[in-house]
């Protein structure tokens, strides 16, 4: 099973983010954008990083009531996004919602169902009134998503294997958390993996954000994540 990289494109402005997208025109695929470029830029933004060869994996994480959730993803369809985010906490009826609209409007786009969020831990769950493991809530979100019809899942690599073991074959797993064994732990990601061991447990794409945009070489440090899931 192949694994493909995304950069996440996790910066304060455009003009930060320019000079990085041309220097990794041609060496990565896919761009995450996020709720903070976004917010700021808008679907026009989505439209230029497009124009510049990327794919565009549109990272909203949308949770609201079925009909809500439906309509804006019949809003979003017709941009040129190859992936797009809800939250699977918004149960099934919001999921399979979502899915009839992405059907409707981009047979192609790849609907992403988010599972437990890689900064929260058993601690943070509790919190919220969820009284399992990080894993068993991934593992019981997970399969709701796949009876709601969705294709995909992002979750901690960490959970991968047990996702492969209890979902369809074809499921994509996207997975952030990810951090070369020189940063793990620096930052507020908690549940993390390096690129080749979340390759060899089973995740279809690795999302990395500050190794790359960070490195006093981003097309080197991109280059290196490549190398590794393809050695994995």
């Amino acid at each position: 099973m192949s694994c493909d990289l995304i950069l996440a494109l996790d910066v304060p402005t455009r003009e930060d983010a320019a000079p990085l997208l041309r220097q990794l025109r041609g060496h990565l695929r896919w761009v995450k954008i996020g709720l903070q470029m976004f917010t700021a830029y808008g679907p026009n933004y989505v439209r230029e990083v497009a124009g510049m060869g990327f794919q565009v994996f549109l990272d909203l994480k949308l949770h609201d009531i079925p009909n809500t959730v439906g309509k804006a993803v019949e809003s979003l369809g017709p941009l040129p996004i190859g992936m797009l985010t809800l939250h699977t906490a918004g149960g099934a009826e919001m999921m399979r919602a979502a899915a009839a609209a992405q059907q409707k409007t981009n047979p192609d786009l790849l609907l992403l169902g988010v599972t437990v969020l890689t900064s929260m831990d058993g601690a943070g769950l509790a919190e919220i009134g969820v009284n399992a493991a990080p894993d068993q809530q991934v593992a019981r979100l997970g399969r709701l998503a796949a009876d709601a019809g969705l294709r995909g899942l992002v979750c901690s690599p960490l959970e991968v294997s047990l996702l492969r073991a209890q979902l369809p074959p074809g499921m994509q797993l996207v997975t952030p958390g990810i951090r070369p064994a020189s940063e793990a732990g620096s930052d507020d990601q908690k549940r993390v993996m390096t690129p080749a061991d979340a390759a060899r447990a089973g995740s279809s794409y690795i999302v990395v954000g500050r190794p790359i945009l960070k490195a006093a070489d981003p097309v080197a440090a991109a280059r290196g994540i490549l190398a590794e899931l393809n050695s994995a």
